[in-house]
């Protein structure tokens, strides 16, 4: 099967010259380990709240990194940020506090803001001190995110009024601000049209948050209603009517990273150390074919990622592979889970004091997320068969 117009073959990528990067991103994280400050867990890029780590990274330069020095960033390569973030991941580190402002707010006011709203918030965001929600989806939008039906009326006076609820917006409840997608033009029938991004500060007075319980017991999840909110002219980011486009041109950051194959990498690493302690004869060998099948899955997704990483650097739009990386890893994480679970003595339900039963109970509470989040496969598929020519 050929590769249709929205698909180009990866760029190959040699990342020799970041060994010593790396190095030092593990240095640190042997040295947070032997301090204690943070017990490795899966999915801690998403649960993992911890603003003094967020602001650790933030004096290393290791958020930020590809912001303009002016904004309080470093002129790094999405290179180099791919590796300091495959290591945090894979340590399973709590980044969640800085992670989406870094991930993609930070790119989209780059590419949108205006002087102002970049001076306002990329310092904040590289200094490890502002953090930020996505306000995309909606309770009876589903995965149809044009549907969306929060509004957005402009008001004579060039401010705007606010009213709608957004639903699953991780960390709500302890972001300083909100990239909000509203209509503002037309009605649902127009689809892609009349939908503008606003930048909405989630301290003011109209908006209520509720937190929404998840099956761990956590409340990473939160539902955040717009009663008629105010807001000046300065919170429109970008152009009226032009809110798909930048939604579109964030999803690829947020689809592709190492943290859509990674947030069980913790529970796959401690397990592979398990069996490592046992020894060769200790492993059986449905374990090892296990172990090394997993591990290749994994190695393939990199790849896969670190090539949508390498176009983005190049300046180009790989939508397509970026849902791909999506679709495929999404699917692995919970494939870690269930393999690991499916060949192994020890069981979740009675964690109690193993660290390993506590890290694979916690891969099993958050499975069911992983295919949601960022989009559902199904969602995915279709993007990527449309940019396959196949519909």
């Amino acid at each position: 099967m050929t590769a249709g117009p929205g698909v180009r073959p990866p760029a190959p990528v040699d990342e020799r010259r970041l060994s010593g990067l790396r190095a030092e991103v593990r240095a640190f994280l042997r040295a947070e380990l032997d301090a204690g400050t943070y017990t490795p867990a899966p999915d801690n890029w998403m649960s993992g709240f911890d603003p003094a780590f967020s602001a650790r990274l933030g004096a290393r330069g290791w958020l930020g990194m590809t912001m303009p020095k002016r904004y309080g960033g470093h002129a790094r390569s999405l290179l180099e940020r791919f590796v300091v973030t495959e290591e945090l991941l894979a340590a399973g580190a709590p980044v969640a506090a800085h992670w989406i402002a870094d991930r993609q707010m930070a790119p989209g006011i780059l590419a949108n803001g205006s002087e102002e709203q970049k001076r306002r918030y990329l310092p904040g965001i590289a200094a490890g001190e502002v953090f930020f929600a996505i306000g995309m989806s909606e309770p009876d939008a589903g995965s149809d995110l044009a549907a969306v039906r929060t509004r957005a009326v402009a008001n004579e006076d060039g401010s705007w009024t606010i009213t709608g609820t957004k639903v699953w917006t991780t960390g709500a409840h302890v972001a300083h601000a909100m990239v909000l997608l509203a209509r503002t033009d037309g009605g649902p029938r127009d689809r892609h049209t009349g939908l503008s991004q606003f930048l909405v500060e989630l301290s003011h007075p109209g908006i209520e948050v509720r937190p929404l319980r998840s099956i761990d017991g956590g409340t990473h999840f939160n539902e955040v209603i717009f009663h008629d909110v105010r807001v000046g002219a300065d919170a429109l980011l970008g152009r009226r009517g032009n809110g798909w486009a930048q939604v579109m041109s964030e999803l690829a950051y947020e689809r592709s990273g190492p943290e859509r194959y990674l947030s069980t990498m913790p529970l796959l690493r401690a397990w592979a150390a398990r069996l490592r302690r046992t020894g060769a004869t200790g492993a059986t060998d449905e374990q090892r074919t296990v172990l090394g099948t997993l591990t290749a899955q994994a190695w393939a997704l990199r790849r896969m990622s670190l090539a949508v990483t390498a176009e983005l650097d190049a300046g180009r739009k790989p939508d397509v592979l970026a849902a791909m990386v999506k679709d495929l890893g999404s699917t692995f994480e919970g494939e870690v889970v269930e393999a690991i679970r499916a060949c192994t003595e020890v069981e979740p339900r009675r964690a109690g004091g193993d660290p390993f039963a506590r890290l694979l109970a916690a891969g099993v509470l958050h499975t069911p997320a992983f295919t949601l989040r960022g989009g559902t496969n199904e969602i995915l598929r279709g993007i990527v068969a449309r940019g396959m020519g196949l519909r």
